[in-house]
């Protein structure tokens, strides 16, 4: 998708955060930098995240009233977890502002549009959205303008919005360096059940076992961690009131890939029981073309963008043993 190259900066004259986490912080951040934005406004019910917000220069004001965050801004963006969307989506309905837009940044979608439609008044442009982007941090102090550079967007407005508002958010997310695309919130909820909550459920469950393990063994799994572990900590010290709104709100499609994965385990288990080393060799090499099409979209390396090289330049060549972990 690409956006109307005739979009003046800034392209919104006011913009409300309702949440200032890693992602409403990060992009506080970048149209600030890009100057995408005339002013950023916030709203946290922490006394303290407000004042932070303040303290770092990421809202020149910080309401915990979200009714009050909202006036007179031309694009409202909720960042906070999926589970709080109606209750604010019901208290910032009757504030907002004639022509503006009402987007959000949550990694389910129909369960936006469920919750937070209902409430969207006639004259308001109704945006859900996705950047595909973020770390294992939270808080305001975790977010950085580059987050979104080389990350995609993803726009499902519901059917009827209006064309331009779309374009008017896609150029918005494109100037901090995303890419965007638009898709149905129910193929998206399904492709990032695959591509995102899935991995994040498997993180959590494998270091939930090694904290079951015995004391002594819990030591030699943190001293002896090898690359495929540290991995999966990373990502199970991602925010827990989040991603627990996230499964609830995308149950159908998770479960669904879960049992797909857990039918896949099982193929797997057989192999290993019974010998079979072509059959895993050749799962392997399967797995590891995918991994090549990660590396082509460009969407391999860290979370953080301010990586000091490009994970491209990193990558062994599939066609070529990879390096032994121990």
């Amino acid at each position: 998708m690409t956006s109307d190259p005739m979009f003046e900066r800034p392209i919104f004259e006011r913009m409300c955060l309702i949440g200032i986490g890693l992602i409403g912080s990060s992009l506080s951040l970048a149209v600030q930098r890009h100057g995408l934005v005339g002013e950023v406004v916030g709203c946290a019910r922490s006394e303290a995240t407000r004042q932070t917000a303040l303290d770092l220069g990421l809202c020149s004001a910080v309401h915990a009233d979200p009714a009050q965050a909202v006036g007179g801004c031309d694009l409202v963006m909720i960042c906070s977890p999926v589970g709080t969307y109606a209750e604010i989506a019901e208290r910032i309905g009757p504030h907002l502002r004639e022509g503006s837009i009402l987007s959000d940044v949550g990694s389910v979608k129909q369960a936006v549009i469920r919750d937070v439609g209902p409430f969207v008044p006639d004259h308001v442009h109704f945006v859900p959205g996705h950047p595909i982007a973020g770390t294992e941090k939270s808080g305001p102090e975790a977010g950085f303008a580059e987050l979104f550079e080389d990350r995609w967007a993803i726009l499902t407005p519901p059917p009827g919005t209006d064309a331009d508002a779309v374009q008017r958010l896609a150029a918005l997310w494109q100037g901090v360096g995303s890419m965007v695309d638009t898709m149905d919130a129910r193929h998206h909820d399904r492709v990032l059940a695959m591509t995102s909550h899935l991995p994040h459920l498997i993180a959590y469950t494998i270091v939930s076992t090694a904290a079951d393990l015995e004391n002594h063994e819990q030591q030699e799994v943190a001293k002896f961690s090898a690359g495929g572990f540290r991995d999966f900590t990373r990502i199970a010290a991602s925010d827990p009131v989040m991603w627990r709104d996230i499964f609830l709100n995308n149950r159908e499609a998770v479960l669904d890939v879960l049992q797909r994965f857990n039918e896949d385990i099982t193929a797997l288990q057989r192999a290993i029981r019974w010998g079979e080393g072509e059959v895993l060799e050749d799962e392997f090499r399967r797995t590891r073309a995918l991994r090549q099409g990660v590396i082509e979209a460009h969407q391999a390396g860290s979370f953080d963008p301010r990586e000091p090289e490009k994970a491209s330049k990193a990558e062994p060549d599939p066609g070529k043993p990879g390096p032994r972990e121990s």
